[in-house]
């Protein structure tokens, strides 16, 4: 399946895609946060749909899309997990993952406007598979770590480098801010994608092609990450955890680039969709 949420920001209401379309599915009841994933609401919400499928209206294609997940209770990322990106960044290629959080708040939908924050001088650009806990997570063992993943998502993981490294070196304060987490256009549920370390994903700037990497060169792949993870804090239904970026970023570059107002930054996943965001600057 391919879950949806769409409508106005704060009034989203879950859909399905499929081969025909968009569709609503309201009717049966549940968004797509905690509790659905929690009480088996992928397999309840396929059984449904497969009864009610003629009687859910179509949702046009131009609908605004929001995050297709009800504000989890963490988005956790991965730092540094391609040797390219280390590289380009003059980083160590890490012994263990590099570990951050990215506050639930800099969440939006995935062609919504990128705001560039106040004071700002140095916004930047990350494509990124984001993978969703299926179940409570604790101290999962690798082989058994798919078990847990409810499916997969295209994530941008905005970050303002001179935040993120001149500001006290915490990473964490030059990702949170708002709508530096576009998610989506849709989650793919496990079934959807063949092999999820063997995924191209890309990004352009302005229709200038930046990052064009593949999952399968992830240092630490997503049955790790999400086994890791799990042995330093409970993963719950709904979580993000955003995996890494390719090289290519602005921060990489020389001279480096960053992002200004009235920028398009596109980027797109294999099988999981694409999205498009516009930079504005703050007001």
């Amino acid at each position: 399946m391919k879950l949806i949420r769409f409508g106005l920001p704060g009034q989203e209401k879950p859909g399905v895609v499929t081969a025909a379309g968009m569709f609503d599915v309201s009717a049966f009841g549940e968004d797509f946060g905690e509790q659905f994933f929690e009480n088996n609401g992928l397999a309840r919400l396929s059984e449904w749909y497969a009864a009610h499928a003629g009687e859910c209206p179509q949702v046009p294609a131009d609908t605004r899309l929001g995050s297709p997940i009800l504000r989890p209770s963490k988005i956790i990322c991965i730092g540094l997990n391609y040797a390219d990106h280390a590289r380009e960044t003059n980083a160590a290629i890490p012994a263990e993952p590099i570990v951050f959080f990215k506050s639930t708040s800099a969440l939006v939908g995935p062609n919504d406007d990128l705001v560039i924050p106040r004071n700002s001088v140095k916004t930047d650009w990350e494509v990124e598979l984001a993978v969703v806990i299926g179940k409570k997570a604790s101290y999962v063992e690798e082989k058994d770590a798919l078990d847990y993943v409810a499916g997969y998502c295209l994530h941008n993981d905005y970050s303002e480098r001179a935040f993120q490294i001149e500001r006290g070196g915490q990473w964490v304060k030059g990702k949170s801010c708002d709508t530096f987490a576009p998610l989506g256009p849709w989650l793919a549920t496990k079934e959807e994608i063949a092999d999820v370390n063997n995924l191209r994903l890309w990004l352009t700037v302005n229709g200038q092609k930046m990052q064009d990497g593949n999952t399968s060169n992830f240092i630490f792949n997503v049955p790790f990450v999400v086994a890791y993870l799990s042995q330093f804090m409970t993963l719950l239904p709904g979580d993000v955890i955003s995996t890494g970026t390719p090289a290519g970023v602005g921060l990489g570059m020389n001279p480096q680039v960053y992002l200004k107002a009235g920028d398009v930054i596109e980027l797109g996943i294999d099988g999981l969709g694409t999205s498009k965001q516009t930079a504005v600057a703050y007001k």
